[in-house]
């Protein structure tokens, strides 16, 4: 009972009798048994966190505020990798219920209505993270997509930019659809919006790095043979503009002395260096602390509180890549 007392940090024993119980668990090597304590509690202390793509830099981050979080509050994390695909989500939520997680961070390939089924039937606890989950009953942790966009449309127009494209992932992907839908707005609001022409890539672009980049690479070269050509692009994330930036460079286009170029998403110093994107920025350790926060609160509820959606705003950042006031040309 002593050494459980020490171990589990759960009740009275003195500082001399503490020390000898560690000194006796270095000595032996001892591990705790997990298994059997997460018999006896019902627990197993784990979390589970699928996302879209890890190699994308903003998940990388919303990936280490979950584990901080978690690991603050005596919990481990499980990752997994859904590349965007419905099955392979399937499958990890099969595998991970299986093993009993205490709860699961899921960050939805498409419609996660059947996802969300399955782990609510195995009486799992869920948040999810950076989509909507329209009619579930579910804790959401995500950014105002729309919004930021919206402003980065915003700030083009205010620049005196008047012909435009938007490069995006597949039409349908409702990550996609709000970035495009805010941009878009803002041109409508000013008598713009048949200004616009809008590339979307294909579904096996969608969220896969360096193919996303080729996408991005690809609809750049599209907009720059259009007639006219336009003046902005706003790629509708970092990977996109990795790509847009390749493909004005190849064409011996100067950002933002030829086209401005704007995106959804921050690109560490890392990709671009020194940094000079100008970008709606998610605050993707916040919502990842945040949402690891709420599934643990909800794991430890004795009465669980009413579900809620948690909505970031994005944070403009202005730098070199948007360029200064432009002459207006209709």
């Amino acid at each position: 009972m002593t050494v459980s007392r020490v171990i589990n940090n759960s009740g009275y024993a003195a500082a001399a009798v503490r020390a000898r119980v560690w000194a006796a668990i270095e000595e032996l090597g001892y591990v705790p048994n997990s298994v059997a304590r997460s018999l006896r509690s019902s627990r197993t202390y784990t979390l589970a966190l699928i996302l879209a793509d890890i190699t994308n830099p903003f998940f990388m981050t919303v990936a280490r505020g979950v584990e901080d979080a978690a690991s603050a509050a005596g919990y481990m994390v499980i990752l997994g990798n859904s590349d965007e695909s419905a099955e392979k989500e399937h499958v990890y939520l099969q595998m991970l219920l299986q093993r009993q997680v205490d709860g699961i961070l899921l960050v939805p390939a498409g419609d996660p209505t059947e996802s969300l089924k399955l782990i609510q039937r195995q009486r799992a606890h869920v948040v999810v993270l950076d989509r909507p989950a329209r009619g579930a009953t579910v804790d959401v942790v995500r950014c105002d997509s729309e919004e930021g966009s919206f402003r980065l449309g915003r700030l083009l127009i205010d620049l005196g930019h008047r012909r435009f494209a938007v490069i995006a992932g597949a039409e349908g992907e409702v990550v996609f659809d709000g970035r495009v839908r805010g941009f878009v707005s803002a041109l409508n609001e000013s008598g713009l919006g048949d200004r616009v022409t809008v590339y979307h890539g294909d579904t096996e672009t969608v969220f896969h790095g360096l193919t996303t980049q080729s996408s991005g690479y690809d609809m750049t070269l599209q907009a720059l043979a259009a007639s006219p050509a336009p003046t902005a692009i706003f790629a509708a994330n970092n990977f996109h503009a990795i790509g847009a930036l390749s493909a004005l460079r190849d064409s011996g286009k100067r950002v933002p002395e030829d086209v401005a170029l704007v995106a959804f998403d921050d690109l560490p110093p890392v990709f671009v260096t020194p940094p000079f994107l100008t970008v709606a920025a998610q605050p993707a350790y916040e919502m990842g602390r945040r949402a690891a926060e709420l599934l643990i609160a909800r794991i430890d509820a004795l009465e669980p509180p009413p579900f809620q959606e948690t909505l970031f705003k994005s944070e403009l950042i202005v730098r070199r890549s948007s360029g200064g006031p432009v002459t207006v040309v209709d």
